[in-house]
């Protein structure tokens, strides 16, 4: 399929009331591209989000994955993926033991997308999307969070974070690093790079920043 009538399938289904799993039998049966998902039904639902989360789509690639549960490895408890996206984060914490999964997004299209991608795994009803603000998610009980998410909300993220982990908490962020805080390791380069922290440690560094501050 090409660009001209991609985006002319996509007005037309942009026009059109189409469930969940209708919309999904379309995209098997004509081979829908990602181009075609964005432009006509992913867009429209995005448009509902906040614009401080307005980060556009982009799936992790199956590298950036491998590295990101490189960097969880070994590790268990609660798995939270924050602006999860298609989903496909939450469902390989899954398959790698990690009890329970659960990824937060606020595009719907996105959800019904990542509900598919477990049901075509097998995993339905054992993972879940909740279509909720990050900001309003009580991190607590989170052992292990994962972030694929833009710059301009990183910092405020921080904050969050700091103040909701458990001491033995780990973050991986793929694409983009935390910008004021220190990596345990990182694993990848270039696009596909990820990189750990570890909360303790982090709070130890901050701690240490405060005390060195002068009055």
């Amino acid at each position: 399929m090409d660009p001209e009538d991609a985006e002319e399938l996509a007005a037309e289904l942009h026009g059109k009331t189409v469930d969940g799993w209708g919309l999904f039998q379309i995209a098997a049966g004509t081979g829908l591209t990602a181009y075609v998902v964005w432009a006509g039904i992913l867009m429209p639902g995005f448009r509902k989000v906040p614009l401080r989360l307005q980060v556009p789509y982009v799936p992790a690639s199956v590298k950036q994955v491998e590295n990101v549960m490189s960097l969880l490895k070994g590790r268990s408890g609660k798995l939270v993926d924050l602006g999860s996206g298609d989903g496909r984060i939450v469902l390989e914490g899954y398959k790698q033991g990690f009890r329970p999964a659960i990824g937060y997004e606020l595009n719907p299209w996105l959800i019904r997308l990542s509900s598919y991608h477990a049901w075509k795994a097998g995993c339905y009803g054992k993972v879940s999307y909740h279509r909720e603000d990050l900001w309003k998610v009580n991190l607590s009980d989170c052992k292990n969070v994962t972030v694929f998410l833009a710059p301009s909300v990183l910092l405020l993220l921080e904050r969050k974070l700091l103040m909701e982990l458990p001491e033995d908490a780990r973050v991986v962020a793929g694409r983009f690093p935390l910008p004021s805080w220190i990596p345990t390791t990182t694993d990848g380069e270039g696009v596909n790079q990820a990189w750990a922290y570890d909360i303790k440690t982090i709070r130890e560094t901050e701690q240490d920043k405060s005390e060195g501050s002068p009055v």
